[in-house]
């Protein structure tokens, strides 16, 4: 197989390859695998292997990949789990899916640990779980313990943490002042002792 020409890309950072065959595709060398790619070698009128042809080919798949996720981002936060997920069910491979996530983690675009300190203030604001259930809720969208944890760390002012107590009592119909069939209700649910301990403590709970 022969290069016929390789220009600039209509995107930044993109070029344009045309082959022998007729092929003609766009891609990012941040996607092509170094073992192969040589910037000073390709040119107008180099021969290529099968082996180096399959790798353009998998930086083109690569970069409509990368397409397809900033749409998917641009529209709301995502998690890598997730993303990975669509990328995957609209037919793109997991190899690509894989460079394209770890792309995107480098620049910034998917970030979990952002996704996951947004979903918890959204959430919080409904008052209907407790801290365990939150961090569960947050596992279940793929975001890693540590993340999770974290995340629920930074979100979770003592300040903050009371008021979702609050919250909860009032969404679950729970008194404002408890016993110990309560306190272990709110101790299953994740809420810090000493919160619990001041709520059973004080009546009403404010």
């Amino acid at each position: 197989m022969t290069i016929v020409s390789v220009k600039p890309g209509k995107e930044d950072g993109t070029s344009r390859l045309e082959l022998s065959d007729g092929s003609l595709f766009s891609f990012k060398s941040c996607y092509l695998d170094p073992v192969f790619f040589d910037d000073t070698r390709y040119v107008a009128g180099a021969e290529i292997s099968p082996g180096e042809e399959e790798c353009f080919r998998f930086a083109s798949a690569c970069l409509r990949g990368e397409k397809a996720a900033l749409r998917l981002v641009s529209r709301a936060e995502q998690t890598g789990f997730g993303l990975g997920r669509k990328l995957e069910k609209a037919g793109y491979p997991r190899p690509c899916v894989s460079a394209v996530l770890a792309r995107l983690r480098q620049l910034g675009v998917l970030d979990d640990s952002r996704y996951a300190r947004m979903w918890l203030q959204s959430r919080m604001g409904r008052g209907a779980d407790g801290p365990r259930r939150l961090l569960a809720a947050l596992r279940r969208r793929g975001i890693s313990r540590q993340d999770a944890e974290a995340a629920l760390r930074d979100i979770l002012s003592p300040a903050a943490e009371r008021a979702l107590l609050g919250s909860y009592l009032k969404k679950n119909r729970l008194p404002e002042s408890g016993g110990t069939e309560i306190a272990r209700i709110l101790k299953r649910e994740g809420f810090s002792p000493d919160l619990v301990r001041d709520y059973r403590e004080n009546s009403p709970f404010e």
